[in-house]
Protein backbone atom coordinates (compact mmCIF):
# COMPACT_ATOMS: atom_id res chain seq x y z
CA UNK A 1 0.00 0.00 0.00
CA UNK A 2 1.20 3.46 -1.03
CA UNK A 3 0.39 7.15 -0.52
CA UNK A 4 1.77 7.75 -4.13
CA UNK A 5 0.34 6.74 -7.35
CA UNK A 6 2.06 3.02 -8.63
CA UNK A 7 0.86 1.14 -11.58
CA UNK A 8 -0.51 -2.06 -11.54
CA UNK A 9 2.41 -4.77 -11.55
CA UNK A 10 0.30 -7.23 -13.89
CA UNK A 11 -0.03 -3.70 -16.58
CA UNK A 12 3.20 -3.65 -17.32
CA UNK A 13 4.45 -1.15 -19.70
CA UNK A 14 0.61 -0.98 -21.24
CA UNK A 15 -1.02 2.45 -21.80
CA UNK A 16 -3.32 3.36 -19.68
CA UNK A 17 -7.35 2.99 -20.68
CA UNK A 18 -8.27 6.39 -18.55
CA UNK A 19 -6.07 8.36 -16.65
CA UNK A 20 -7.08 11.17 -14.61
CA UNK A 21 -3.94 13.36 -13.29
CA UNK A 22 -4.01 16.49 -10.24
CA UNK A 23 -7.35 16.74 -11.00
CA UNK A 24 -8.79 20.25 -9.46
CA UNK A 25 -12.87 20.34 -10.08
CA UNK A 26 -16.08 21.17 -8.22
CA UNK A 27 -19.47 22.01 -9.29
CA UNK A 28 -19.10 25.89 -8.41
CA UNK A 29 -16.58 28.24 -9.56
CA UNK A 30 -13.80 28.43 -7.03
CA UNK A 31 -15.63 25.48 -5.13
CA UNK A 32 -13.74 22.73 -5.10
CA UNK A 33 -14.06 19.28 -4.12
CA UNK A 34 -11.66 17.44 -6.11
CA UNK A 35 -7.91 19.68 -4.92
CA UNK A 36 -5.73 17.36 -6.84
CA UNK A 37 -7.01 13.89 -7.01
CA UNK A 38 -5.06 11.37 -9.60
CA UNK A 39 -6.26 7.66 -10.80
CA UNK A 40 -4.60 5.88 -13.27
CA UNK A 41 -6.59 2.10 -14.69
CA UNK A 42 -5.04 -0.06 -17.25
CA UNK A 43 -6.57 -2.88 -19.75
CA UNK A 44 -8.52 -5.67 -17.96
CA UNK A 45 -8.46 -3.64 -14.39
CA UNK A 46 -11.14 -3.52 -12.10
CA UNK A 47 -10.78 -0.36 -9.72
CA UNK A 48 -12.47 0.68 -6.78
CA UNK A 49 -12.31 4.11 -5.44
CA UNK A 50 -13.35 3.99 -1.68
CA UNK A 51 -13.75 6.68 1.38
CA UNK A 52 -15.62 8.70 4.13
CA UNK A 53 -18.70 10.50 2.47
CA UNK A 54 -17.72 13.84 0.97
CA UNK A 55 -14.05 12.64 -0.36
CA UNK A 56 -15.32 13.16 -3.76
CA UNK A 57 -15.53 10.07 -4.71
CA UNK A 58 -18.53 10.44 -7.04
CA UNK A 59 -17.54 13.69 -8.57
CA UNK A 60 -13.93 11.97 -9.29
CA UNK A 61 -16.10 9.69 -11.87
CA UNK A 62 -18.39 12.64 -13.11
CA UNK A 63 -15.76 14.66 -13.71
CA UNK A 64 -13.59 11.68 -15.85
CA UNK A 65 -17.39 11.68 -17.88
CA UNK A 66 -17.36 15.55 -18.84
CA UNK A 67 -20.49 15.98 -15.91
CA UNK A 68 -18.47 18.10 -13.58
CA UNK A 69 -15.81 20.61 -14.75
CA UNK A 70 -12.28 19.93 -14.25
CA UNK A 71 -10.26 23.62 -13.05
CA UNK A 72 -6.75 22.16 -13.74
CA UNK A 73 -4.87 18.66 -14.58
CA UNK A 74 -6.47 16.56 -17.16
CA UNK A 75 -8.21 13.00 -18.33
CA UNK A 76 -6.84 11.28 -20.97
CA UNK A 77 -8.28 7.88 -23.03
CA UNK A 78 -6.01 5.74 -24.62
CA UNK A 79 -3.56 9.13 -24.38
CA UNK A 80 -5.94 11.11 -25.66
CA UNK A 81 -6.56 14.37 -23.99
CA UNK A 82 -10.48 14.28 -22.92
CA UNK A 83 -10.60 16.86 -20.36
CA UNK A 84 -13.88 18.56 -19.99
CA UNK A 85 -15.39 16.14 -23.29
CA UNK A 86 -18.89 16.33 -23.03
CA UNK A 87 -20.46 13.13 -22.05
CA UNK A 88 -22.10 12.13 -25.63
CA UNK A 89 -18.53 12.67 -27.52
CA UNK A 90 -17.02 9.88 -24.32
CA UNK A 91 -19.75 7.36 -25.17
CA UNK A 92 -18.75 7.41 -28.61
CA UNK A 93 -15.18 6.90 -27.77
CA UNK A 94 -15.74 4.08 -25.71
CA UNK A 95 -16.51 5.49 -22.20
CA UNK A 96 -19.55 3.86 -20.10
CA UNK A 97 -21.34 5.63 -17.18
CA UNK A 98 -23.65 4.24 -14.94
CA UNK A 99 -24.92 7.03 -12.42
CA UNK A 100 -26.14 5.78 -8.86
CA UNK A 101 -29.48 7.65 -9.27
CA UNK A 102 -31.70 8.20 -11.96
CA UNK A 103 -30.04 5.31 -14.17
CA UNK A 104 -33.40 4.44 -16.25
CA UNK A 105 -36.25 5.37 -18.15
CA UNK A 106 -39.26 3.95 -16.06
CA UNK A 107 -41.67 4.96 -18.41
CA UNK A 108 -40.10 2.48 -20.79
CA UNK A 109 -39.58 -1.58 -21.26
CA UNK A 110 -36.37 -2.96 -20.30
CA UNK A 111 -35.90 -3.22 -23.98
CA UNK A 112 -37.02 -0.04 -25.26
CA UNK A 113 -34.37 1.07 -22.38
CA UNK A 114 -31.54 -1.01 -23.92
CA UNK A 115 -32.27 -0.01 -27.70
CA UNK A 116 -32.19 3.90 -26.28
CA UNK A 117 -28.44 2.38 -25.21
CA UNK A 118 -27.59 2.09 -29.15
CA UNK A 119 -28.71 4.83 -30.61
CA UNK A 120 -25.69 5.56 -32.11
CA UNK A 121 -25.41 2.58 -34.06
CA UNK A 122 -28.72 1.26 -34.93
CA UNK A 123 -27.36 -1.59 -37.50
CA UNK A 124 -25.42 -3.61 -34.22
CA UNK A 125 -28.55 -3.33 -32.23
CA UNK A 126 -29.46 -7.09 -32.47
CA UNK A 127 -26.02 -8.36 -31.84
CA UNK A 128 -25.73 -6.44 -28.95
CA UNK A 129 -29.20 -7.10 -27.50
CA UNK A 130 -28.29 -10.90 -27.91
CA UNK A 131 -25.17 -9.89 -26.21
CA UNK A 132 -27.11 -8.34 -23.45
CA UNK A 133 -29.78 -11.12 -22.88
CA UNK A 134 -26.46 -13.49 -22.61
CA UNK A 135 -25.36 -11.75 -19.67
CA UNK A 136 -28.37 -10.49 -17.77
CA UNK A 137 -30.75 -13.61 -18.84
CA UNK A 138 -33.26 -12.27 -15.96
CA UNK A 139 -33.53 -8.95 -18.09
CA UNK A 140 -34.57 -11.10 -20.82
CA UNK A 141 -37.09 -12.74 -19.25
CA UNK A 142 -38.82 -9.79 -18.14
CA UNK A 143 -37.85 -7.79 -21.51
CA UNK A 144 -41.66 -6.43 -21.81
CA UNK A 145 -41.66 -5.32 -18.44
CA UNK A 146 -41.79 -1.75 -17.66
CA UNK A 147 -37.97 -0.17 -16.27
CA UNK A 148 -40.22 1.74 -13.38
CA UNK A 149 -42.05 -1.75 -12.20
CA UNK A 150 -38.20 -3.44 -11.41
CA UNK A 151 -36.66 -3.90 -8.20
CA UNK A 152 -33.60 -1.92 -7.21
CA UNK A 153 -31.38 -4.68 -8.30
CA UNK A 154 -32.93 -5.50 -11.28
CA UNK A 155 -32.95 -1.91 -12.16
CA UNK A 156 -28.96 -1.39 -11.35
CA UNK A 157 -28.87 -4.42 -14.19
CA UNK A 158 -30.60 -2.97 -16.57
CA UNK A 159 -29.07 0.46 -16.11
CA UNK A 160 -25.23 -1.30 -16.48
CA UNK A 161 -26.31 -3.68 -19.81
CA UNK A 162 -27.54 0.01 -21.61
CA UNK A 163 -24.17 1.50 -20.37
CA UNK A 164 -22.72 -1.16 -22.34
CA UNK A 165 -24.76 -1.72 -25.17
CA UNK A 166 -22.10 0.44 -26.94
CA UNK A 167 -19.09 -1.79 -26.12
CA UNK A 168 -17.40 0.79 -23.64
CA UNK A 169 -13.83 0.11 -23.08
CA UNK A 170 -13.87 1.78 -19.86
CA UNK A 171 -16.96 1.29 -17.02
CA UNK A 172 -17.28 3.89 -14.74
CA UNK A 173 -20.20 2.67 -12.00
CA UNK A 174 -21.22 5.11 -9.36
CA UNK A 175 -22.35 3.33 -5.87
CA UNK A 176 -23.63 0.07 -8.06
CA UNK A 177 -25.01 -1.62 -4.38
CA UNK A 178 -26.01 1.64 -2.87
CA UNK A 179 -29.73 0.70 -1.48
CA UNK A 180 -29.68 -3.19 -2.22
CA UNK A 181 -30.09 -5.81 0.12
CA UNK A 182 -26.97 -8.08 0.81
CA UNK A 183 -28.00 -10.57 -1.12
CA UNK A 184 -28.39 -8.22 -4.50
CA UNK A 185 -25.46 -6.37 -3.34
CA UNK A 186 -23.79 -10.18 -3.72
CA UNK A 187 -25.29 -10.17 -6.72
CA UNK A 188 -24.10 -7.38 -8.19
CA UNK A 189 -20.50 -7.10 -7.27
CA UNK A 190 -20.65 -10.91 -8.78
CA UNK A 191 -22.16 -9.44 -12.01
CA UNK A 192 -19.71 -6.55 -12.32
CA UNK A 193 -16.87 -9.17 -12.12
CA UNK A 194 -18.50 -10.70 -14.94
CA UNK A 195 -18.40 -7.16 -16.89
CA UNK A 196 -14.41 -7.07 -16.13
CA UNK A 197 -13.78 -10.79 -17.01
CA UNK A 198 -15.11 -9.79 -20.74
CA UNK A 199 -12.39 -7.44 -20.90
CA UNK A 200 -13.99 -4.25 -20.09
CA UNK A 201 -12.28 -2.00 -17.68
CA UNK A 202 -13.92 -1.28 -14.53
CA UNK A 203 -13.68 1.92 -12.43
CA UNK A 204 -16.00 1.57 -9.48
CA UNK A 205 -16.79 4.14 -6.46
CA UNK A 206 -18.66 1.71 -3.20
CA UNK A 207 -19.40 3.14 0.25
CA UNK A 208 -19.45 -1.06 0.64
CA UNK A 209 -15.87 -0.71 0.95
CA UNK A 210 -14.51 -3.84 2.19
CA UNK A 211 -16.34 -5.65 -0.10
CA UNK A 212 -14.94 -3.18 -3.23
CA UNK A 213 -11.26 -4.26 -1.89
CA UNK A 214 -12.13 -8.26 -2.24
CA UNK A 215 -13.19 -8.01 -6.00
CA UNK A 216 -11.19 -5.41 -6.92
CA UNK A 217 -7.70 -5.52 -8.38
CA UNK A 218 -6.06 -2.44 -7.22
CA UNK A 219 -8.06 0.62 -4.96
CA UNK A 220 -8.08 4.12 -4.49
CA UNK A 221 -8.55 5.80 -1.05
CA UNK A 222 -9.94 9.52 -1.39
CA UNK A 223 -10.06 11.90 1.94
CA UNK A 224 -11.12 15.49 1.12
CA UNK A 225 -10.79 15.18 -2.81
CA UNK A 226 -7.17 13.60 -2.96
CA UNK A 227 -6.04 9.92 -3.22
CA UNK A 228 -4.49 9.20 0.03
CA UNK A 229 -3.82 5.64 -0.26
CA UNK A 230 -3.48 3.39 -3.51
CA UNK A 231 -2.62 -0.20 -3.70
CA UNK A 232 -3.75 -3.62 -4.42
CA UNK A 233 -7.20 -4.51 -2.84
CA UNK A 234 -5.39 -7.26 -0.62
CA UNK A 235 -3.07 -4.38 0.52
CA UNK A 236 -5.44 -2.07 1.54
CA UNK A 237 -8.07 -4.07 3.02
CA UNK A 238 -4.94 -5.33 5.20
CA UNK A 239 -3.18 -2.05 6.22
CA UNK A 240 -3.39 -1.28 9.82
CA UNK A 241 -3.57 2.74 8.88
CA UNK A 242 -6.82 2.18 6.19
CA UNK A 243 -8.61 0.09 8.60
CA UNK A 244 -7.86 1.99 11.04
CA UNK A 245 -9.05 5.70 9.45
CA UNK A 246 -11.00 3.80 6.91
CA UNK A 247 -12.63 0.48 7.46
CA UNK A 248 -13.38 0.65 11.18
CA UNK A 249 -12.48 -2.62 12.60
CA UNK A 250 -9.79 -5.38 11.68
CA UNK A 251 -10.36 -6.84 8.56
CA UNK A 252 -10.98 -10.53 7.88
CA UNK A 253 -8.33 -12.73 5.34
CA UNK A 254 -9.39 -11.45 2.05
CA UNK A 255 -8.46 -14.61 0.28
CA UNK A 256 -11.49 -16.40 2.35
CA UNK A 257 -13.29 -13.75 1.42
CA UNK A 258 -12.44 -13.79 -2.09
CA UNK A 259 -13.11 -17.24 -2.42
CA UNK A 260 -16.91 -16.90 -1.34
CA UNK A 261 -17.54 -13.50 -3.42
CA UNK A 262 -15.69 -13.92 -6.30
CA UNK A 263 -17.51 -14.74 -9.77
Amino acid sequence: MTQTQTASPAAGSQQPVIEATDLVAGYLPGVNILNGCSLVAHPGEMIGIIGPNGAGKSTLLKAMFGLVKIHSGSVTLHGEDITNSRANRLVQMGVGFVPQTNNVFPSLTIEENLRMGLFLRPKKLQERLGAMWDLFPTLHERRDRSAGALSGGERQSLAMARALMMEPKVLLLDEPSAGLSPVRQDETFIRTRQINKTGVCVVMVEQNARRCLQICDRGYVLDQGRDAYSGTGRELANDPKVIELYLGTLAKDVDDQRQGGEA
